[in-house]
């Protein structure tokens, strides 16, 4: 107290208690970042003023100027999405073509699968056309054959399809139910723990303002004591007194 009071009497400055020194920068992906020190659940008068959050607007706007991270780098500390490679794909190439060149896309030709009488008597056209009908009537059968088995087993596929999306659906609901709970325990935990802290806070910012005054006095009484040492110098000076100390530390009053 004595060298803080005597710091503060030579640069003629009133000594207030100073802060303990900063402690380190938070690790990881806030490094180079403030410390944040708010405290919303025992803050409410200053939360819920309109003037405390106009200002604090204004903070947040003057700090995204001033940073070197703008909002379209935040997402750098994630790894890269895989990105797909269209430009080596021949399907999408022929199809980019296509576009450039302003061509209509190509309809699928399903003249192959009609059984149609043959306009020529020869034989040939007529063995083509047999042809077309046995697939036409095969592609049929098979159409059938997908009915029946969709008829036969398509209900207790979908039941299962859909018990599938309902458990995926349900652990999803209790992953989100989890996960709540665990945001409303941490909520809790940190309101609870702000709410004892603020009666030491408010002790310690009491002791701290004695203290502070405390210092102010000592340092005005001091500044006094100083003004009344020069005075008697001065007087002393004057009548030619010599109160320099001796030997034997008395004083010299010749």
């Amino acid at each position: 107290m004595a060298n803080a009071t005597a710091t503060g009497a030579a640069s003629n400055e009133i000594l207030m208690l100073e802060a303990p020194p900063q402690g380190p920068l938070w690790p990881g992906p806030l490094t180079n970042a403030e410390i944040i020190d708010a405290l919303p659940y025992i803050d409410e008068d200053y939360y819920s003023s309109a003037a405390v959050k106009n200002e604090v607007d204004l903070m947040v706007e003057e700090e995204l100027r001033r940073s070197s991270k703008k909002p379209a780098d935040f997402l750098k500390d994630l790894p890269p999405l895989a990105k797909p490679d269209f430009k080596n794909n021949p399907v999408l190439a022929r199809e980019y073509d296509r576009v450039r060149a302003s061509k209509p896309p190509v309809i699928l030709d399903f003249s192959r699968d009609k059984a149609e009488m043959p306009k020529r008597s020869d034989e040939a056209a007529w063995r083509q056309a047999l042809q077309k009908a046995q697939c036409y009537s095969q592609h049929n059968v098979i159409r059938l054959e997908n009915l029946e088995l969709m008829d036969k087993y398509g209900p207790d596929a979908w039941i299962k399809y859909n018990n599938v999306l309902q458990s995926l659906l349900s652990r999803l609901q209790k992953l989100t139910h989890e996960r709540s709970q665990m945001i409303g325990t941490v909520n809790r935990e940190r309101k609870e723990h702000q709410q004892n802290t603020a009666y030491e806070l408010n002790a310690l910012h009491a002791q701290w303002k004695e203290l502070s005054l405390k210092n102010i006095e000592i340092q005005a009484a001091c500044a006094t004591l100083e003004n009344c040492i020069d005075e008697l110098k001065k007087e002393a000076a004057e009548r030619g007194w010599d109160f320099r100390p001796t030997e034997n530390g008395l004083l010299n009053s010749e």
